[in-house]
C-alpha cells in the first residue's frame, strides 16, 4: 500500500493531507521545516516505510522508518504542533491554522487501523511525502473531513 502525504509549509507549522489512491484519508500537522533539525523540524520529503510500534505513552501506533539523521518519528495524536510535537506527525480531521487541527484522536485511530490492516495482510506500507505549491492554500484551514468511506 502506498500512501501520499502532500504538505504545505507555513512559518508556524506544516499542514498536510494523506491520500490513498487519490482519496483523502486524514490530514496532518507538523512542525515547520527547519532543515530536519531533531525535535524542531518536520522530516524531509521522501519515501518511507511504515511499521507498527507499541509504547507505554502512545499504545499501538505507526512509526516512520529510516528517516535520515532522525529516530522515533511517530504518528500520534496532537492538535497543536508547536506545543505537542517534537518532530513527529500528528493526524487530524481538519486544520484550524498553521500546524493546528482538531479531532486528532479520531484521525489517529482511523489511520492506525488502515495501516495495521494492510500490515496484517503482509503488505508493505510506504509513505511518500511531497509538497505541491498549488495545493498550499487548500491546506491552511478547512472544513472537517466527513468522507463516509473512511468513517
Amino acid at each position: 500500500m502506498k500512501l501520499v502525504l502532500n504538505r504545505a509549509y507555513w512559518p508556524n507549522g506544516t499542514n498536510g493531507v494523506i491520500r490513498l489512491n487519490g482519496v483523502e484519508v486524514v490530514r496532518t500537522i507538523e512542525l515547520p521545516w527547519r532543515n530536519n533539525k531533531r525535535s524542531f523540524s518536520c522530516i524531509p520529503e521522501g519515501v518511507y516505510e511504515l511499521t507498527q510500534r507499541y509504547s507505554e505513552r502512545w499504545g499501538w501506533h505507526v512509526k516512520v522508518r529510516n528517516v535520515k539523521d532522525r529516530s522515533f518519528i511517530l504518528f500520534h495524536s496532537a492538535n497543536d504542533a508547536q506545543k505537542e510535537l517534537r518532530g513527529c506527525i500528528a493526524l487530524v480531521l481538519s486544520h484550524t491554522g498553521e500546524g493546528r487541527g482538531i479531532q486528532s484522536v479520531l484521525a489517529t485511530n482511523r489511520f492506525r487501523d488502515l495501516v495495521f490492516e494492510a500490515l496484517e495482510k503482509g503488505e508493505e506500507v510506504k509513505l511518500e511525502i511531497l509538497s505541491d505549491p498549488e495545493e498550499a492554500l487548500n491546506l491552511s484551514i478547512t472544513e472537517p473531513l466527513c468522507t463516509e468511506e473512511f468513517i
